[in-house]
């Protein structure tokens, strides 16, 4: 038998004796390794036969835990099949409405068409086709706020027009201002544009204005990154009071701002932008009122600023695809987008429903309209050992810790991603994680 089978072995009957328990950590690959003197590839393969036999579950980002291991087993042969115990993943949130595919597909049809395939595949500039510009401004538009068309960008995704605005405003260096606690990616984007995020504290309203003048005096930010509608993962919605306080405070220090509008479909809320339009920039995209697969992003900018962000989205290769560019044109135009969202809508509010009537009692902060949830865990748990137990369990959670901007202040919560799972998978998962919770790591 192999060496790496025989560590293997050893490991699952530390297992199947409970010297290692369900939901503890084993060590990172590497210290493995060198507490068992083997090579670090070695070590791999060890982890790589246990992730396969179900004994542990890898969690990226934060490490390899424990399963659960039923009686009896005997370790070695708990899942042979490691795709035998699917887990349902709280992490990943893509909403899906019923029948999607078959709303989507009438409008690729015509795509297919050699005559018009040949056009839909030629390159696509960072400000779309007329046709484009028209479509987004009138999916974008509030009651009575459309934006203007000629202030349209698109990119592949809304990801990437948050890295071009953020490129073409902040030089490496920088500063930017963001919620304590804030979009991962931001936090991904920022590191490889060489830009440092700042915190800015937060209450039950939003941002407090205070902070931001606070932090630019410290040293002057550059922008911020604000999410004030449905922020992710708190789902607070900034209130019109402290919208138009943070306005006031922006305009004040000419200070620009990028406005994440990703989850704005679910509600009906003015942008941030209304109030200050020279100065913010608005970001949103297609894939969570549409499908994360074919997607465009969307930025609208002040107009003194389009050639700049344009500029980054040329040179960050960000550009949309002229086929996503025009599949999205139909989806708007002839009304399916529209009807995506109302199911989606319908879909959310089911979803937080389900998420009130399991997790009654516990610290847990949502909006009835949103798609995820923050959970503030009850003592003595904390977000890295209720990860680890869920994950025993067959179920992924995202520890708040992923959220925070600053290392040292990590909050014992964890975000509950409500969208992508079956509606049956999401209730058992929550009402399990309800039981855990009640529990003692």
């Amino acid at each position: 038998m192999d060496d790496y089978r025989r560590i293997a072995d050893r490991i699952a009957d530390e297992i199947a004796a409970v010297r290692l328990k369900p939901g503890e950590r084993l060590p990172p690959q590497r210290v493995f390794a060198r507490r068992r003197r083997i090579a670090g590839s070695t070590a791999g393969r060890v982890y790589a036969e246990l992730v396969r036999r179900g004994l542990v579950v890898g969690e990226v980002g934060r490490g390899t835990f424990v399963r659960a291991a039923p009686a009896g087993t005997g370790g070695r042969a708990l899942v042979e099949d490691a795709t035998a115990a699917t887990p349902v993943n709280l992490e990943l949130n893509y909403p899906s409405a019923p029948g999607q595919s078959e709303l989507l597909a009438p409008a690729l049809a015509p795509l297919l068409r050699p005559d018009v395939l040949t056009e839909a595949l030629r390159p696509a500039p960072a400000t779309g086709t007329p046709e484009a510009r028209q479509a987004a401004a009138a999916l974008l538009a509030t009651p009575g706020r459309p934006p203007a068309p000629d202030r349209l960008l698109f990119t592949g995704n809304a990801r990437q027009a948050v890295a071009a605005t953020l490129a073409s405003l902040v030089r490496p260096g920088g500063r930017v201002g963001v919620e304590a606690l804030t979009y991962p990616v931001v936090k991904e984007i920022a590191a490889r544009l060489g830009i440092t995020l700042v915190p800015l504290a937060t209450d039950d309203e939003g941002p407090l204005p205070q902070s931001v003048a606070a932090a630019h005096r410290t040293a002057p930010l550059s922008a911020l990154y604000l999410q004030p509608t449905l922020h992710n993962p708190t789902s607070v919605t900034t209130s019109p009071e402290r919208r138009h306080a943070l306005a006031d405070t922006v305009r004040a220090l000419g200070l620009p701002v990028i406005e994440d509008r990703i989850w704005s479909f679910l509600t009906d809320d003015d942008p941030f932008a209304v109030l200050a339009p020279d100065l913010v920039h608005v970001v949103d995209g297609l894939s969570k009122r549409v499908a994360p697969g074919l997607t465009v992003g969307f930025a609208v900018v002040p107009e003194d600023r389009v050639g700049a962000v344009a500029a980054a989205v040329r040179s960050g290769g960000w550009s949309a695809g002229r086929f996503a560019l025009e599949a999205a044109v139909r989806w708007i135009t002839d009304g399916t987008v529209q009807r995506l969202v109302a199911a989606k809508r319908a879909d959310a509010e089911h979803r937080q429903r389900l998420l009130a009537e399991e997790l009654r009692g516990f610290a847990v902060r949502s909006d009835p309209h949103a798609y995820f949830a923050w959970w503030e865990l009850p003592a003595p748990w904390r977000a890295d050992t209720f990860t680890a137990a869920a994950a025993a369990h067959g179920i992924a959670v995202t520890p708040g810790p992923t959220f925070a901007v600053d290392p040292h202040r990590t909050p014992d919560a964890v975000r509950l991603g409500l969208a992508s799972a079956p509606g049956p998978d999401l209730r058992w998962a929550l009402r399990v994680l309800a039981g855990v919770a009640r529990g003692t790591p």
